[in-house]
């Protein structure tokens, strides 16, 4: 038969154009049956139109249309049908005898296979025996294993071993969860495995509460010995400082047989890593544990809650800090700002460890941002207390303690430019504060003064009130007692003084500013300028009486000149610039104190001499002989320079001392002058002038005599003191009075001479016959030459006049 016959295609046939759309779908349906094509597309179609009776109709006519065509097929496979049902059956024939052959196989095969069948069913119901048996031994031992399991966790639970007791959980769940056998264990797992977890959560969060809660606590501690620990460092490089600025002073006196050095020392592992630092986070120097916050992280982290924990953690910290904000406003901020400030210290020291130890528990930007709000608030706080104080040294405590907070927080990178900021910002204040305070101690201290010279009867004495300011004249020690040429105000100003420099220095030192000696120097210049000289003129012009106190003070003034040398010094060696700028030449501050002492003291000596020279009326001025050893009031004048001289050398520095004799003989000229010139001498003789002349000269060999306490050049300055006397008595004895009148002459040797005083005198000589300028009229039939020259010398300065 050929029944494998390829199908043929059939397409469909053309239709004219007049055809209708009806005969167009029966012949594509019929096209798509031949080609064995899918019909659902028809269908569909005419479901969507709602005519499926179309489609039936079209579906009978192809049948109708292949019915003559199947008919046609068969008549051609008439005989191929005929032949293959002769062959069906021959077959049936073969097929009786291979059935009788099959059944008697049969027969024997039962015969034989029954005893097979039965002992194949024993060995079945062995096997599956041994394999319930099998599958019975596997659920015990799993149950075992998990009983096992179960009691590891419980007793890491009950050893607070809680990651253990976590990772036998996780393996509960997912190894023996689902492959429990039994029922019950997996109800029970089920219902355990989350409340074991949630009780370890619960454990751990207690365990971190309490952590939080200690932590503040050591915290502080922290803050307080770290900043204790910059402290001390601090200290120890004063030391070195102090050392190294006692071999440069050694060095600057030469004292080369002084041995020195200077010797480091350690830090005590303030290098290192810091306060409580370890490598495993654990225990510190004061407890410094961050076991159970890392704990509480890694078991949340396990927990798969590391986010929640991580806000967690922040935010409590972050409110932690809020509250060291708060400043109690019952307890003065002095007494509390230590706490306060180590507080915040000790914050973010634990805060800087768990940066770089907590494996990302909180990230840098998030501590930077706790460090600018504790910036900021540290900061109004600051301004606020700074503010409201009105005592330097309270000011200046609490700033070295936040420089000492900016000093250890900067080692742990924390930046505090802020903070010094402030500090420099109330730098002018605490100046201003810090003079109001010296100025009332300095005040104090002169009122206690007694004007008085100190006695110092031990060594300790010498150096605590002399060579601590290096106001001593010599280096040698001298023997005691030692009696100071200074009253007990120059050492007391001289601590205050000193006091406010170490206490500028302190507060502009460590600030941020290296380079703060003009600042130091600025408020050291009005220090002495303005509060320690007003304070000596304030005292000079009112609680001065008498010429010991007079003279006393014109001394402490001198040695005060000295001391103001040292004060700059010593405001260079701390500020840490060299000596060399300190050491250049700039004016006493103390100027006006010292001028008015000098004026004053000279003032009073000149009240006492005026007392004396009172006895120059009882000068005769018409004498007949000049007087051969001057006369009165002069020897009682020089008595007492004499004396005065004897007195103040013990006291006065030779420079004050010349001076004031300088200002005192001039007055004594000034006064004989005077005498001359005014009312009280009408007229005089040549002989009184030579009694003049005479006392000229011993006054003259008065200052000649101070050669042995003065130089030459000083010796010779006192003796011009009395130029204006001497050019006077010159001019009057003088065989050619009209060389007054040549300028040169007049220039080189009656420069100090007056020609209003030179007339008047030279007139009251002019009246009387027997004077000295009686000798130029006519006596007899001669004519003196020097009378002509001073009638000449007359006419012209009245000329002039």
């Amino acid at each position: 038969m050929n029944s494998s016959k390829t199908r043929r295609k059939i397409a469909p046939a053309a239709v004219e154009n007049g055809d209708s759309a009806d005969k167009l779908d029966q012949l594509l349906l019929s096209s798509a049956i031949c080609n064995g094509e899918d019909l659902g597309p028809f269908i569909r179609k005419t479901f969507a139109s709602g005519k499926p009776e179309t489609l039936l109709h079209h579906l009978r006519h192809f049948a109708r249309s292949k019915e003559s065509e199947i008919e046609e097929v068969c008549k051609a496979h008439y005989q191929d049908f005929i032949l293959a049902v002769d062959d069906l059956r021959s077959l049936l024939s073969d097929v009786d005898s291979l059935k009788s052959s099959l059944s008697d196989s049969n027969s024997k095969l039962q015969t034989v296979g029954v005893p097979l069948l039965s002992s194949l069913d024993a060995f079945v119901e062995a096997r599956n025996i041994s394999q319930n048996v099998n599958l019975a031994l596997d659920s015990v031992g799993t149950c075992v294993r998990l009983m096992e399991l179960c009691s590891r966790s419980n007793h890491h639970l009950s050893n607070n071993n809680f990651y253990m007791a976590l990772k036998c959980v996780d393996t509960l769940e997912v190894d023996f969860l689902k492959k429990t056998p039994s029922s019950t264990l997996k109800r029970m797992l089920e219902k355990k495995i989350p409340e074991i977890r949630s009780h370890i959560e619960r454990k751990v969060s207690k365990d971190f509460g309490d952590w939080l809660v200690e932590i503040r606590v050591v915290s502080r501690n922290l803050g307080q010995l770290a900043i204790g620990q910059a402290s001390s460092a601090r200290q120890r490089e004063e030391e070195l400082r102090i050392k190294q600025r006692q071999a440069e002073e050694q060095s600057r006196l030469s004292l080369r047989d002084c041995v020195y050095a200077l010797e480091e020392e350690d830090d005590d592992g303030l290098s290192g890593g810091g306060v409580g630092d370890d490598n495993n986070g654990g225990n510190g120097i004061l407890g410094f544990d961050l076991t159970p916050l890392y704990r509480a992280y890694h078991i949340h982290q396990t927990l798969g809650l590391e986010d929640r924990f991580k806000q967690y953690y922040f935010e409590n910290r972050k409110l932690q800090l809020t509250s060291d904000f708060q400043v109690s406003s019952m307890t003065p901020f002095l007494e509390s700002h230590q706490t306060f400030f180590a507080q915040i210290a000790g914050f973010f020291i634990v805060e800087d460890r768990v940066l770089r130890t907590g494996g990302g528990l909180i990230s840098k930007m998030e501590v930077e941002n706790l460090w600018e709000t504790a910036v900021s608030k540290m900061c109004s706080v600051l301004e606020d207390q700074f503010s409201r104080m009105q005592t330097a040294n309270h000011l200046l405590l609490i700033k070295d303690y936040v420089s000492l907070l900016g000093v250890t927080l900067r080692r742990y990178g924390y930046p505090v430019d802020a903070l010094l900021e402030v500090l420099s910002k109330h730098r002018d204040k605490y100046h201003e504060l810090l003079l109001s305070d010296c100025r009332k101690q300095i005040a104090e201290a002169l009122a206690a003064d007694k004007f008085e010279q100190m006695l110092m009867k031990k060594e300790y004495e010498y150096s605590m009130n002399v060579l601590s300011f290096q106001i001593q004249t010599s280096d040698i020690t001298p023997a005691f007692p030692y009696v100071a040429p200074f009253s007990s105000t120059v050492p007391d100003c001289c601590r205050i003084v000193r006091s406010f420099i170490e206490d500028s220095v302190s507060f502009m030192s460590y600030g941020g500013q290296l380079d703060f000696y003009d600042v130091v120097k600025k408020y050291l210049d009005r220090l002495l300028g303005e509060v320690l000289d007003g304070a000596l003129l304030k005292l000079i012009g009112s609680s001065i009486h008498g010429v010991a106190q007079a003279m006393q003070v014109a001394a402490n003034m001198a040695v005060m000149e000295r001391a103001c040398d040292f004060f700059f010094r010593h405001a260079a060696q701390l500020s840490g610039i060299p000596l060399r700028v300190a050491e250049r030449k700039r004016q006493f501050p103390l100027g006006k104190a010292r001028d008015a002492a000098e004026d004053m003291l000279s003032g009073m000596l000149k009240t006492k001499v005026d007392g004396f020279m009172t006895l120059i009326e009882n000068v005769n001025w018409m004498a007949d002989e000049p007087p051969q050893n001057g006369n009165e009031y002069v020897n009682e004048v020089i008595i007492y320079l004499e004396t005065l001289v004897s007195t103040a050398q013990q006291i006065l520095p030779v420079p004050v001392l010349k001076r004031v004799l300088q200002d005192v003989l001039t007055h004594i000229s000034e006064k004989i002058i005077g005498s001359l010139y005014g009312d009280l001498v009408k007229r005089f003789s040549l002989n009184a002038i030579i009694g003049i002349d005479v006392d000229v000269r011993m006054l003259e060999s008065f200052a000649d005599n101070q050669a042995s306490l003065f130089s030459d050049e000083d010796a010779n300055q006192l003796k011009s003191a009395l130029c204006e006397a001497r050019q006077l008595m010159n001019l009057l004895l003088s065989n050619h009075p009209e060389n007054f009148l040549n300028p040169v002459i007049r220039e080189r040797s009656y420069n100090a001479l007056d020609y209003r005083k030179v007339l008047t005198i030279s007139e009251k000589l002019k009246d009387q016959s027997d004077r000295l300028f009686g000798t130029f009229g006519t006596r007899g039939t001669r004519q003196n030459p020097k009378k002509k020259s001073l009638d000449a010398l007359i006419k012209i300065l009245k000329d002039v006049s």
